[in-house]
């Protein structure tokens, strides 16, 4: 059975409508001047977190995804239909980046959070803008700005209140089973669990409203190397990332020391992440319910007390020890979560929002680089000026000469030494320096 936790999209939002140049001709009208209506604007491309999705299997039989254009405007005015935004829906707890980077674009943890993750592209204003007292028919509209595309890869980490970890067959799934309405795959040989399991655990009254509940993720058992990726060590790892409670299993019936086992995991842990080998955790012997296992209890509890780590001993075949590690984790639970929320409070304060100052770079702002054909102009503002201009139309290109040459555009490629035949690119327009520009 595969776990789909990753994926990789390709994004286009909508293009924008294209704005109409029309002139009003009717029969008693015969001049009346320009009428043309803007383009529709396209549509954006949002991602939203659903609880109800737990792996990203969708993304990995349909990766494209394009929003729908604007329509173009028409004659009397008339504006272009805008077109419908598309909104994907992926796991709670996936975090978002682009691709090419490894850039941060979203980290989508709780339910209904959304993030736009591509902007559809402006409508173009029909030629009705453009007249004025010495061009009362202008013949100049333009062309809807192309929608943003980027490629994106999602990454699943689970969100879970407890993980379980330790070896393979320290009876995580076992105990999953029993503590909550998961049904995980169980048997007795190494590996069975392939794939992480959720479930959830609920510890006091709920038809009396006395009670808490929290999330168990069951992580395949883990080997010696998992932190360099033997075994799918890496794969399973991310997925204790965001727990705040480990229970670490260790197997009863093991033919190794059980301290050495545990030690061993730890380790995975602390190569992996540092963070995550401090996260708190609780140590429990299974399979209690045998001879040899309650053998080794007393040297585990020992030498956890060493450690200032809790202990409990379990059987999961007979409950023995059960409830008791499920009172005492929700207790944790409560503790580590106020915890949060009262570190989350101090920050508040120590960095108010109004401290925070943002500086995006000017919307005019622009460079030039040489490129193995020519030169490649970037910046947002003078690429979408270049898009939304129709070359086949005079006027607007002599707008456009005239808007590039206020922004310093002409002077910065003139400095960088271009010359007439040159190729300079914006986006993905192409203009030839000296004929077009």
């Amino acid at each position: 059975m595969q776990f789909f936790d990753r994926a990789k999209i390709y994004i286009t939002a909508g293009n924008g409508g294209n704005g109409s140049r029309h002139f009003r001709r009717e029969k008693f009208v015969p001049m009346g001047g320009p009428d043309g209506g803007d383009g529709g604007r396209g549509g954006s491309v949002y991602l939203e977190a659903d609880p109800g999705m737990n792996t990203l299997v969708d993304f990995h039989y349909h990766q494209h995804f394009k929003a729908e254009s604007g329509g173009a405007g028409t004659g009397q005015k008339r504006h272009g239909a805008a077109g419908d935004d598309l909104t994907l829906r992926v796991p709670a707890g996936t975090v978002v980046r682009e691709a090419e980077t490894g850039r941060l674009v979203a980290d989508l943890t709780d339910a209904g959070q959304q993030v736009m993750v591509a902007r559809g592209g402006r409508g173009g204003l029909g030629n009705v803008h453009f007249a004025t007292a010495t061009n009362q028919a202008p013949r100049e509209a333009q062309l809807g700005e192309p929608g943003e595309e980027i490629t994106l890869a999602l990454e699943l980490k689970l969100i879970a209140d407890v993980g379980l970890v330790g070896y393979p067959n320290a009876g995580k799934s076992t105990l999953l089973s029993v503590v909550t309405a998961a049904r995980p795959k169980i048997a007795d040989y190494p590996f069975t669990t392939l794939v992480p399991n959720l479930g959830v655990a609920v510890v006091g009254d709920p038809i009396g409203g006395d009670f808490s509940s929290f999330v168990i993720a069951d992580i395949p058992g883990l080997i010696e190397g998992a932190a360099q990726g033997v075994g799918l060590g890496h794969e399973f790892l991310r997925h204790v990332e965001r727990t705040r409670l480990l229970l670490h299993l260790i197997d009863g019936m093991s033919d190794k020391d059980p301290w050495e086992e545990f030690e061993a995991i730890n380790k995975e842990l602390a190569e992996y992440s540092p963070e995550l080998a401090e996260r708190p955790q609780v140590v429990v012997l299974t399979k209690m319910d045998l001879a040899e296992a309650r053998a080794k209890w007393p040297d585990v509890r020992r030498r956890a007390e060493q450690l200032d780590l809790p202990a409990f001993a379990i059987s999961s075949a007979t409950r023995e020890g059960v409830q008791d590690l499920l009172n005492d984790t929700a207790h944790r639970l409560g503790e580590i979560r106020q915890e949060e929320a009262e570190r989350q409070e101090r920050l508040a304060v120590a960095v108010p929002a109004t401290g925070v100052v943002l500086r995006p770079e000017p919307d005019d702002a622009f460079a030039v680089e040489e490129v193995v054909d020519g030169f490649r102009v970037r910046g947002r503002r003078v690429e979408r000026m270049v898009a939304m201009t129709d070359p086949d139309s005079a006027e607007g290109m002599e707008r456009l000469e005239r808007q590039m040459r206020k922004l310093g555009v002409f002077a910065a490629l003139e400095e960088a030494g271009v010359m007439p035949g040159d190729h300079v690119h914006f986006g993905k327009v192409d203009l030839t320096w000296g004929e077009e520009m």
